[in-house]
C-alpha cells in the first residue's frame, strides 16, 4: 500500500508521515530530505543550480539512503541535522525544480517503495511519484502557523529568524514550488485535503489513520 502525503513546506508533512508509517508498521520516506540532501551536495561542491552539466554529473555519481532510523544519508555521509539549516531550505526550491535533480529523486523513490508498504511525503507524490497511490492527503495551514513551525525547528539548531522574515521566505518558496514547470506543487483531484493549522501532530496521524481504517 502507498499512502501520498504532499503539502507545502511547514504544513506538517514530514513529522505527520513518520508518525503514520510508525502505526501502520509502514516505511516512511522522505522525498524532501531527499531534495534537501542533493542541495546540500550541490552547496558542498560549489554547483549552482543553473549548472545543469555539472549537476548531471552529480546526480550520476551519488547515494542516498535511510537508515534504519530513517535518519539520511548522502554518499556515506549522514546530513540529516545539516539539511534542515535555513541556508538550506533557501536553496532546496531552485534545485527541486531542475527537471534532472526531479528525474533522479522520482527513481530513487520508486526503488526503495517497490513491493513495500510505503508513506510517502513530498509535493509531487500523489501527482507525479505515485499517481495510483492507494490513499492521498494534502497538508495545508495558515502561512502565519507554518512561520512560527519554522522558527522553532532554526532554534533547535542554534539559528534564528524574525517571523516575517520566515514569511517571506515561505510565500517565496510555495511561489517557486507551485509555479515550476516540472512537477509543480498543486493537489491530487483524488486527494483529501487537511487543515493543520490548529490541529496538534497525533490529531492530524489521528485524522490520516482513521480516514484509511474507514476505506481500506
Amino acid at each position: 500500500m502507498i499512502i501520498a502525503i504532499d503539502g507545502p513546506s511547514a504544513s506538517g508533512k514530514s513529522t505527520t508521515a513518520k508518525g503514520v508509517a510508525e502505526k501502520l508498521g509502514f516505511t516512511h520516506l522522505d522525498t524532501g530530505a531527499m531534495c534537501r540532501a542533493v542541495t546540500w551536495g550541490l552547496k558542498n561542491a560549489e554547483i549552482t543550480a543553473d549548472d545543469i552539466e555539472m549537476i548531471r554529473h552529480f546526480l550520476s555519481e551519488i547515494e542516498i539512503y535511510f537508515d534504519a532510523t530513517n535518519r539520511i544519508h548522502l554518499n556515506g555521509i549522514d546530513v540529516s541535522r545539516e539539511i534542515r539549516s535555513g541556508d538550506i531550505s533557501s536553496r532546496v526550491s531552485a534545485v527541486s525544480a531542475v527537471p534532472e535533480v526531479r528525474e533522479k529523486m522520482v527513481q530513487i523513490q520508486l526503488q526503495i517503495a517497490k513491493g513495500n508498504n510505503c508513506v510517502l511525503e513530498g509535493r509531487d507524490i500523489g501527482t507525479v511519484v505515485f499517481p495510483n497511490a492507494e490513499f492521498k492527503f494534502f497538508l495545508i495551514a495558515d502561512v502565519d502557523v507554518r512561520a512560527k513551525r519554522r522558527l522553532i525547528d532554526l532554534e533547535k539548531m542554534g539559528e534564528t529568524k524574525t517571523i516575517s522574515e520566515l514569511i517571506a521566505d515561505i510565500r517565496r518558496r510555495d511561489e517557486l514550488d507551485s509555479s515550476r514547470d516540472h512537477s509543480p506543487l498543486i493537489q491530487a483531484e483524488d486527494a483529501i485535503p487537511i487543515d493543520t493549522s490548529q490541529l496538534t501532530i497525533d490529531e492530524q496521524i489521528n485524522k490520516i489513520i482513521n480516514h484509511i481504517n474507514l476505506n481500506k
